[in-house]
């Protein structure tokens, strides 16, 4: 998974029908700024409103998903979101000239295909994932849908359907990482059974249905001509010769043997595109659907706002990587210049350290006193010092190997740290380390809250 924000290089241009109005379109899908997110644009009403792709925006999933405010609506969002949200698009605005995405096959291909063309742009700014930190079920026993999110370090779906059918049967569908999505998942149609489209029909959507842009599924072996004409009338197609050969309308064949269960998954990565974050989790579904998606996608967004309230948690019990004896044989630095007190984590391209903040630290006697208040300078030289100790981990015998600051970038601090506070340093490898350069971005945390964050660049050399 990209850890960098991306959008497009430039705009694509599509022009085809919506599958329930029939009306043709015009949408371009332009690149956008970092953390502007998915926006839809309706240019053929005054004022251009905008129109974002939130959960909490959705007023209807019948045969598809629809967002509205102020009393503007986008039908049929789900291929296109899921277009963007599997290529690992994070940014873009959307704009159209009528009310419903269009159809294109039925699939995401189209728009993976025209997001190919283009390519992506990295952006200069860090993928803010969600991360599922216990399991998480829903379940809707009326329609029969069960969904579970688990804690897992990239986004995986399953997904089981069974309709009861004895031409569809029970399919399964595995996407294991985002990485199989243009390739195994895009291509996908969507599907329908023959004895759902008169009732579609009757009910004024599917407008712009064919069997070029959905699978219909037929189950019956004898199906009347007389009543396949009446289905071409109500869908406006008279000039069309439906036929029914094998197991699909007009013999269409699938392009996976599970193909449709393929599609369910493909809607829910469109449906939780609306979460407004990119989601680290293995998601299990059991005869999904539009609504038991969104009804997903607005749990995870009430998990984002306890989450956020609750801060960044860390377990500072835990039995240490490097308590500060190991710490003192791998860093040069003695009191009141060391000041990381334990390292909790150490994993391959992450380290978290902990340093205690107390009044008997000897800059408190001349910063700010009466007002105690940590400087800024020694907080950027603990992120260091955690690593540094990132860095000699790499080496053997670190202790003959110093690390040497040589660029700083980025730094923000967000709150003063007094004494009292525990501050968590948390450093992420931003590059491979190459000859002996090491680059780290970290952020700094004090009661699971923010409050500093920097970038930084530093040397290890072989002491002489």
């Amino acid at each position: 998974m990209f850890k960098k924000q991306h959008t497009l290089k430039s705009q694509i241009t599509f022009r085809s029908i919506g599958l329930h109005t029939g009306a043709v379109v015009n949408l371009i899908i332009e690149p956008a700024p970092i953390n502007h997110g998915y926006k839809f644009q309706r240019t053929d009403i005054e004022g251009n409103p905008i129109v974002p792709a939130d959960a909490n925006l959705v007023v209807t999933t019948q045969r598809g998903t629809t967002l509205e405010k102020n009393g503007v609506r986008i039908h049929t969002t789900e291929h296109l979101l899921a277009a963007l949200y599997g290529m690992q698009v994070d940014n873009a605005l959307i704009k159209i000239d009528g009310s419903e995405i269009p159809i294109m096959d039925g699939s995401a291909q189209a728009f993976v295909d025209g997001i190919v063309q283009v390519g992506l742009e990295e952006q200069d700014a860090d993928r803010d994932f969600f991360e599922f930190k216990e399991n998480q079920p829903f379940e809707d026993l009326e329609k029969g849908v069960e969904m579970l999110g688990i804690p897992y370090d990239d986004f995986r779906l399953t997904v089981m359907v069974d309709y009861n059918s004895p031409v569809l049967g029970t399919q399964n569908a595995t996407m294991y990482e985002i990485s199989e999505f243009k390739d195994n998942i895009a291509p996908c149609r969507t599907f329908v059974f023959l004895r759902e489209l008169e009732t579609l029909a009757r009910a004024g959507l599917i407008k712009g249905g064919h069997v070029d842009n959905a699978i219909v599924l037929v189950e019956r072996e004898n199906v009347p001509q007389t009543e396949l004409d009446e289905l071409a009338r109500l869908l406006g197609k008279e000039d069309f010769d439906i036929k029914i050969t094998g197991k699909t309308l007009n013999n269409i064949e699938l392009k996976f043997l599970n193909e449709p269960a393929r599609h369910k998954l493909l809607d829910i990565m469109g449906d939780l595109a609306l979460v407004g974050k990119p989601i680290k989790g293995h998601i299990l579904a059991a005869r999904p659907g539009h609504s038991g998606n969104v009804s997903l996608a607005k749990i995870i967004k009430d998990l984002i706002k306890k989450q956020a309230k609750a801060g960044k948690t860390f377990d500072l019990t835990q039995e240490p990587v490097y308590d500060i004896n190991a710490i003192e044989k791998m860093l040069p630095h003695r009191y009141p210049f060391l000041l990381v007190d334990k390292i909790i984590e150490l994993e391959e391209n992450r380290i978290v350290g902990v340093k205690n903040v107390t009044m008997n630290e000897p800059q408190f006697t001349g910063h700010f006193p009466g007002n105690p208040v940590m400087p800024g300078v020694l907080q950027i030289e603990a992120m260091a010092q955690v690593g540094g100790i990132f860095s000699l981990s790499k080496v053997d015998e670190p202790e003959k190997y110093t690390t040497y600051f040589m660029k700083i970038d980025k730094v923000k601090f967000k709150r003063k740290i007094i004494p009292g506070d525990t501050i968590v340093f948390e450093l992420f490898l931003i590059s491979p380390i190459r000859r002996g350069l090491v680059e780290m971005g970290g952020k700094a945390y004090v009661n699971g809250q923010l409050c500093m964050e920097a970038e930084m660049l530093a040397s290890i050399v072989k002491d002489k």
